[in-house]
């Protein structure tokens, strides 16, 4: 076989059967490349999507729900509607002991505050966090640390701030680690340093993380918790979860049942199982409509070898009658057949790879990108080159056996 591929006359024979055919050759050849083409090209800007989803939703644990306090909507239990609600420490520990499924319960605090250093100043927003905070939100520390323990523990005025507040406030190549910034005149210590994501950052302006216990001292807030950010665990649905603390939350609170305003929520897992079922249909579409066209341009191949057979005939009766065996025969014509579908398949993974290209170029850059990295994975181009071959050679079965099954003496008086 290895001698076959290699013999002279075998790709002589092959570049005759295109020269006489060429323009029928080659539309089938790009119908083949088209197939190629919009499945390198789909599954690229798949892919593009869900890295941009990642890049933008990354920091975040993909099965959290946030949940705050708003005000009440229905009478109930002797309050009148439009009672205000606060949410307090002792409502996590009851959602924690009573909610089944639970990773973390991470309560938060926020606000805005003029924030100076030396001769620079800027508003920003103060978040008052607890060490788990960078867990289910990661901060890609860039210097020092983040909160831990022992600074809620002794109620410490230390901060993390983000990159963008460095800017700001800080000269160029100052290290900030130990350096001190006021924060509404109160003087706090920078621990650490944190390069933010597309999401949860704090805009233009940018994010400072205190320690929680220090936030309630310093703002007066008491037990209380302006809102939550609750993890589950893999294997529990966030939307129960989610139904679960809210039902928990009006029964503490003196809330009707069916008060749908007075807690509000944000399903960030909700939102990550949307995607990810849309990426996948979209996945699952672009192969079809891949595999559908390759098929059709195969079968167009497979049309070619038959003219082609029919054409070649007397040809074939004169090579059965010299002692050509079917099988060479046969070899010969599925040996064009693969060798028609490798070429589509190659120009359309090339030509695919550069329209990505110019995708990544143009449409892939900047901040409001809506693709990012538009690639198809090595393995998935092998099993499109694998799968073409494969269609090449069982398609190229048709015509072979129609040739080795017309008898040398009637293929002989073919005219």
């Amino acid at each position: 076989m290895i001698k076959f591929l290699f013999d002279p006359d075998t790709w002589q024979e092959i570049y005759s059967s295109i020269r006489k055919n060429k323009v029928r050759t080659g539309i089938t050849i790009i119908g083949v490349m088209w197939g190629i083409f919009l499945l390198v090209v789909l599954l690229g800007a798949a892919k593009g999507i869900e890295n941009n989803f990642n890049r933008l939703f990354g920091d975040f644990a993909t099965n959290s729900v946030f949940v705050w306090a708003q005000q009440t909507s229905k009478p109930f239990k002797g309050f009148q509607e439009g009672k205000g609600i606060t949410l307090k420490m002792s409502d996590l520990e009851n959602i924690r002991n009573e909610i089944k499924g639970l990773e973390f319960v991470v309560p938060r605090h926020q606000t805005q505050a003029l924030t100076v250093n030396k001769f620079k100043t800027g508003t920003f927003g103060i978040f008052g966090d607890y060490p788990v905070f960078d867990k289910v939100q990661k901060r890609n520390l860039v210097y020092g640390r983040f909160i831990n323990h022992n600074d809620i523990a002794e109620k410490k005025k230390v901060c993390v701030i983000e990159e963008e507040i460095y800017k700001q406030l800080f000269d160029k190549d100052e290290f900030p680690i130990g350096q001190y910034i006021k924060i509404n005149d109160i003087n706090y210590n920078v621990i650490g340093m944190y390069k933010e994501g597309q999401i949860g950052s704090g805009g233009p302006q940018g994010n400072i993380h205190i320690p929680f216990t220090t936030f309630q001292q310093v703002y007066n807030r008491g037990d209380s918790v302006g809102w939550m950010m609750i993890t589950g665990k893999p294997g529990f649905d966030i939307t129960q979860i989610e139904a679960d603390v809210k039902l928990l939350l009006k029964t503490l609170h003196k809330v009707h049942p069916e008060d749908d305003r007075a807690f509000g929520s944000f399903n960030l897992g909700d939102i990550f199982k949307k995607v990810t079922e849309f990426l996948l249909g979209m996945q699952f579409l672009t192969w079809f409509v891949g595999i559908a066209t390759l098929i059709a341009g195969v079968f167009a191949i497979g049309n070619i070898l038959l003219i082609t057979v029919k054409e070649r005939t007397k040809e074939i009766g004169i090579r059965r009658a010299l002692g050509a065996k079917p099988w060479e025969i046969k070899r010969q014509i599925i040996l064009e057949s693969v060798f028609l579908t490798s070429i589509a398949g190659a120009l359309g993974i090339i030509s695919g790879g550069v329209v990505l290209m110019i995708i990544d170029a143009t449409l892939g850059q900047g901040e409001e990108r809506f693709l990012t990295n538009p690639t198809v994975d090595i393995p998935v181009i092998i099993i499109a080159a694998i799968t073409l071959v494969v269609l090449g050679t069982l398609i190229g079965l048709i015509p072979a056996h129609t040739a080795v099954s017309i008898r040398p003496i009637e293929a002989l008086r073919e005219e």
